[in-house]
């Protein structure tokens, strides 16, 4: 199954198009994307049973997040040992570093972003996990029963934000407008062969500037759910984004950074593509 956000209102995809929750459910469910994580079980198994109308089409562009306003967004850095050392870091044996994307940062796929004057802005291609049942304490084994479903993700970072300062400031370097791009569209985890092992990629006009799979994560996807759900409950809607293989600008040489005009392309097999054009 896979659901998204057109124009602000629930859809699921059926092939090309799409089919509006509210109205193909007589009122059951609500219009609002993020309300529907609340009743994600409800909600399967509707969809599952529903004779539903065969939709319209719809430009890309007009898609959001498919969970535009979560409780908590938590991203991992550091979870890729090609990453952590193109940054400089060891890689971590215990949980990785931790921090948050603030909501106002999230948008859909296919976005304009605004770069911060004299930043050096920075690209991060993510898999990103959507909580659909409530996950205190779980363990890795019960961890997919959590997720609601997977979507690409933009972990854009301004470096110097980040970095500059008596100590990191993570979230704020990575949470101005637009920052935070979220989509095309969450695909449930029986959707894939392997949901632990999937390739991503990016890239800049047209230049392929990352690649990796993420059976490469040093923290899979279940076990960031166990080691995350230890410490804080992780609610329906809560989103996570669970880190970056190699080839961000900021561990080459020499560095390189986002640009007006240049157009990022993130990619994640089985689930679709993010566009973000840069504007000064």
């Amino acid at each position: 199954m896979r659901i998204a956000s057109l124009s602000g209102r629930l859809i699921l995809i059926n092939g090309d198009r799409a089919v509006d929750v509210e109205q193909a459910s007589h009122g059951l469910f609500s219009a609002e994307p993020q309300a529907v994580y609340d009743r994600w079980e409800e909600f399967r198994t509707w969809a599952a049973e529903a004779d539903l109308p065969a939709g319209r089409s719809f430009e890309h562009s007009a898609l959001g997040s498919p969970a535009p306003a979560p409780r908590q967004t938590l991203a991992v850095g550091l979870n890729y040992r090609d990453h952590a050392a193109e940054s400089g870091f060891t890689a971590p044996t215990g949980l990785p570093p931790v921090f948050t994307k603030y909501v106002t940062s999230i948008t859909g796929p296919v976005t304009e972003v605004t770069l911060p004057p004299d930043g050096h802005t920075d690209w991060e291609v993510e898999l990103v996990a959507v909580i659909g049942r409530r996950a205190a304490n779980v363990s890795k084994d019960d961890a997919w029963g959590h997720v609601a479903g997977l979507a690409v993700g933009q972990d854009i970072s301004e470096r110097i934000t980040q970095l500059t300062g008596p100590a990191p400031q993570f979230s704020l370097g990575k949470s101005f407008p637009g920052f935070a791009p979220i989509g095309p569209w969450l695909v449930t985890p029986d959707e894939f062969d392997n949901p632990d092992d999937l390739e991503l990629r990016c890239s800049i006009n047209g230049e392929e500037v990352q690649k990796g799979r993420t059976r490469d994560l040093i923290f899979s996807v279940p076990a960031l759910l166990a080691g995350l759900s230890a410490v804080v409950p992780l609610l329906p809607g809560d989103v996570i984004f669970t880190g970056t293989p190699a080839g961000v600008g900021l561990g080459r040489d020499p560095q390189r950074w986002l640009a007006a005009g240049d157009e990022l392309v993130s990619v994640i097999e089985g689930i679709g593509e993010l566009r973000q054009t840069f504007v000064a």
